[in-house]
């Protein structure tokens, strides 16, 4: 039967400004382990520190640009285009762009503060 999740769940987000998650599946909205997806909104200027996650992730940004800073360079994904990230690859997020940046991220399993492995 299908399942209507009313509204998402606000997840605290890591960076050195305030980015607003809203998780619609996943660990803590809908009680998902294999998948989350989460609608993300980060302010001109955000930086959350390196990670090596342990769960491949699939971004498609809707508004603005992200930043995604890898060990071979910089990618910049623009509104309309989408970056996959393999597990175990170390990467970095930003949105440097004037008026941030809006993107919907996918995590297979779903994202969790344990598997994350951010840089210390």
């Amino acid at each position: 039967m299908p399942r209507l999740l009313a509204q998402p769940s606000i997840i605290s987000a890591a960076g050195n400004k305030p980015k607003i998650i809203r998780e619609v599946f996943g660990r803590v909205n809908s009680g998902d382990t294999a998948v989350s997806i989460a609608h993300m909104t980060s302010p001109e200027g955000w930086v959350e520190p390196g990670q090596t996650p342990s769960f491949d992730e699939y971004t498609y940004v809707l508004r603005g640009a992200l930043r995604v800073e890898h060990r071979g360079g910089t990618i910049d994904v623009q509104a309309g285009q989408g970056i996959q990230v393999l597990k175990g690859e170390w990467i970095r997020y930003s949105s440097p762009a004037p008026g941030g940046a809006d993107y919907i991220a996918v995590c297979i399993p779903a994202f969790s503060p344990d598997t994350v492995q951010r840089d210390a």
